[in-house]
């Protein structure tokens, strides 16, 4: 994939961001990021990128810049993740009987470095960038910040949604309007498994 210098460094922009916020950036965010003297500059490079299918544009949600795949810095050095399917109820993420099968690429790229990806299914995250059937990069850990996108367990069920916390309320929220938040009680089998850090887009549509 050829790219201009510029264009490099506004997809390597576009992936700081998934990685670090579970989000793309807007437009707007490009725009004040590289100091473009208007909104038409940072939209051809745009263009540009998803004619050379870096990225994918949604022009019906405010952040519908998808980064396409993940790019290793290097040939070598690439680590194999074991990506998990559909989750067995009552068992373990990571449980042999949920490996669909490994992903290689560059952990380094991302911090922190996912420890496994996870298959999405469904599509009440679309309005974060992950759609139905894309694979989630996650990094192993019991923690989160409120805002952060998570793989969370509650009972028998898996889920990927946007933490939020107030007080002592704890609920998972949803990016797409035709679905409710759900809330966490003190009385719920819940447990953070993992924090979001990537995405990688497994189907064009």
């Amino acid at each position: 994939m050829e790219l201009t210098a510029r264009q490099r460094e506004i997809l390597d922009f576009i992936e700081q961001q998934v990685r670090e916020n579970g989000l793309p950036p807007t437009r707007a965010d490009i725009v004040r990021h590289f100091g473009f003297a208007s909104p038409n500059a940072a939209q051809c490079h745009l263009r540009a990128l998803a004619r050379r299918g870096a990225i994918e544009l949604r022009s019906n949600q405010a952040r519908g810049i998808i980064p396409l795949t993940v790019r290793p810095t290097h040939a070598g050095g690439l680590d194999f993740l074991p990506l998990i399917g559909r989750v067995t109820a009552g068992t373990p993420v990571l449980a042999v009987e949920n490996h669909e099968d490994e992903i290689q690429l560059d952990r380094s790229r991302f911090r922190p470095s996912p420890d496994f990806a996870l298959r999405v299914e469904g599509d009440s995250m679309i309005n974060a960038g992950i759609l139905d059937r894309d694979v989630l990069l996650v990094h192993r850990t019991p923690e989160a910040r409120s805002g952060q996108i998570v793989v969370a367990r509650l009972g028998d069920e898996v889920t990927v949604k946007r933490l939020r916390r107030r007080g002592r309320a704890t609920w998972l929220e949803p990016a797409n309007d035709r679905y409710d938040s759900i809330s966490v009680t003190g009385a719920d089998d819940f447990a953070i498994e993992g924090l979001g850090v990537g995405v990688i887009r497994t189907r064009l549509g």
